[in-house]
């Protein structure tokens, strides 16, 4: 009798593993690494294809006020780039707005929803990708499983809807690879708007916080058509923040 108990909460556990959709899955996987308010100190590698290393400091801030999260990221070095600022207004069912402040120009400058797809200051990673995506503009599916570095991972497919989504995100679908033991996601491919792979990205070194979430302290972002390679590795991470509400404002980047 004990067996048969043991038997029926295995598969009724087994069942419930299976039962989730690739949506569900993919909000869990956003769920467990968001750590709320946070501010910290990240270094970027740039590395083109003949190995060359371009290096920035960044300082980040992230607070979240209602159904909005606001997020500024300042560059600190070198000399070329430091003082330019990018904001993120990051919605979670609308569309994000973001600005950048020049310290050359003196000037803040609303990014359009065209240019959220390029580049994020020469690096592999992109605008869009310093905010988290809006469920609302994806279609999922679980299109496999996958053992990747002794992990068990579904491969949830997130495809853009329409034209205008693809041209916002920078790519047409991607393939992320969810650990079926914690909901960590380990690698997500990017495939272009003819359907080829464009930019592998690779998440590691993840860190359970106080407050139960988890936060990776390494991201890779490499594009496979012309080997070039990022490298974001987080040196200071604090959960909190002691920042106003009246600092991340567009008037506010340029004082």
């Amino acid at each position: 009798m004990k067996q048969i108990i043991i038997l029926s909460v295995l598969l009724l556990g087994s069942f419930s593993l299976f039962s989730q959709t690739a949506e569900e899955i993919s909000k869990k996987s956003t769920d467990a690494i968001d750590v709320g308010n946070m501010e910290m100190v990240s270094t970027i590698h740039i590395r083109d294809a003949k190995g060359n290393d371009r290096v920035r400091q960044i300082t980040t801030a992230s607070k979240t006020y209602g159904d909005v999260t606001k997020m500024l990221i300042k560059f600190m070095a070198p000399a070329d780039v430091k003082g330019t600022i990018l904001l993120v207004y990051d919605y979670e069912n609308q569309t994000d707005n973001m600005w950048v402040y020049m310290p050359a120009l003196r000037k803040v400058r609303r990014i359009v929803s065209s240019e959220k797809g390029k580049s994020f200051m020469g690096s592999e990673f992109t605008n869009a990708d310093m905010s988290k995506p809006s469920s609302i503009d994806f279609d999922y599916q679980t299109v496999g499983s996958e053992i990747y570095n002794d992990r068990s991972c579904w491969e949830i497919e997130s495809k853009c809807k329409t034209e205008a989504i693809q041209n916002e995100n920078g790519f047409s679908r991607c393939v992320s690879f969810i650990d079926k033991a914690n909901y960590l996601c380990y690698k997500v491919e990017f495939f272009d708007f003819e359907g080829k792979l464009h930019r592998v990205q690779t998440i590691d070194n993840y860190k359970k916080q106080a407050n139960g979430k988890y936060f990776a302290y390494k991201m890779a972002m490499e594009n496979v058509q012309t080997g070039r390679k990022s490298e974001m590795i987080t040196n200071q991470f604090q959960t909190g923040s002691q920042l106003s509400e009246s600092v991340f404002t567009p008037a506010a980047l340029e004082k």
